[in-house]
């Protein structure tokens, strides 16, 4: 498994939460809209606890911080399940198949 470095984690998490909120402004399902929502709190949480560290510890090997981003596996494998019926956009689509599976083993290797 490659290592995956502080900075390459924040840029991941930036680039998800960038593709839930364009998700769900699109979406009309209050539900989905909720699962958005819970996810795009949880990521922002954990990128302002990296904001608190030191551009030097950059380099060092990413681990999740906040309780609420490492117990998300299982909302990020619901929602990578269902993305084809909950996401309306291919291209929002294609962003979260492509950030998604990198972050679900992220975390389920540091569980």
């Amino acid at each position: 498994m490659e290592r995956v470095t502080i900075a390459d984690a924040i840029n991941e998490l930036d680039e998800l939460a960038c593709a839930l909120d364009n998700a769900y402004w699109d979406s009309a399902n209050i539900q989905h809209k909720d699962i958005f929502y819970n996810l795009i709190s949880i990521i922002h949480g954990e990128l302002n606890e990296l904001a608190k560290l030191s551009v030097v510890d950059h380099s060092m090997a990413y681990e999740p911080i906040t309780a609420p981003w490492r117990n998300a596996v299982s909302k990020l494998k619901q929602l990578h399940s269902h993305l084809e019926a909950w996401v309306i956009r291919t291209k929002t689509v294609e962003q979260l198949e492509y950030h998604l599976p990198k972050l679900i083993r992220t975390l389920t290797v540091q569980n």
